[in-house]
């Protein structure tokens, strides 16, 4: 007998280096999730702190734990977590960050009743309480893709097919990889829907982007230069 729509196996897929301080209450904001149906796939990525103590102390059966002897990067590891996936859908989760209670339950009600494959949330700033996307929001998201990256990472909804349409991340791309895949679904003519909600805190403040950020926008200017003349593989 098929499962209902609702009950769809969610792959979740989370990477985590040196993040001692976050990671339990990240996690536990999927454990606390309304829907229950879904795995969570979490790679420590050779970290050198207490980060994989904390990890195994969750004795949850939908945790599944992998690790890198070495930090490999959050693409190559992001590759890996959605190769070793069972789930139809993909869902991305940070380390620092938090999904509010409903949000599975919300995006996967959304993929359904828009007819669509892939979508993310708006999100509530963790320090500030700001909404993100705020402005960009109401504009065509292809022309805001030619400026910023309009689609908060951690709260993609994707089927899994798409990824392995698109390559999966493109592991050229050390950072900003989300928006290299965002730009390269909608280059194969995929539309990336952003619900109003609210469904996620995001972290701000030390984070990947904020650390690394001229190599940041290196590899966004290479990104966007690649959508602009559409080179997508």
């Amino acid at each position: 007998m098929s499962k209902k729509k609702s009950e769809k196996l969610v792959s979740v897929i989370m990477s985590v280096y040196n993040d001692e301080k976050n990671i339990s209450n990240s996690i536990q904001s999927i454990l606390n999730q309304s829907y229950k149906n879904f795995e969570l796939l979490i790679m420590d990525d050779g970290s050198t702190d207490d980060t994989y103590k904390l990890i195994k102390k969750f004795s949850d059966d939908r945790v599944k734990i992998l690790r890198n002897k070495n930090n490999i990067g959050l693409t190559k590891s992001l590759n890996i977590l959605i190769q070793k996936s069972s789930g139809e859908i993909i869902a991305r989760q940070d380390s620092d960050d938090i999904s509010l209670p409903l949000r599975f339950d919300k995006q996967l009600q959304y993929l359904y009743k828009n007819n669509v494959r892939i979508c993310t949330s708006r999100a509530v700033i963790k320090n500030t309480k700001k909404t993100i996307p705020k402005y960009s929001f109401y504009l065509p998201k292809k022309i805001v893709l030619k400026y910023k990256n309009p689609f908060i990472h951690g709260t993609l909804f994707v089927y899994k097919n798409l990824l392995e349409e698109a390559g999966f991340y493109d592991e050229n791309y050390k950072f900003a990889q989300d928006y290299r895949l965002f730009t390269k679904l909608i280059d194969l003519g995929y539309e990336i829907k952003i619900m109003s909600d609210k469904l996620y805190i995001l972290n701000t403040q030390n984070n990947i982007s904020t650390i690394h950020l001229e190599k940041q926008k290196y590899y966004f200017e290479k990104a966007k230069n690649d959508y602009l003349n559409n080179k997508l593989f």
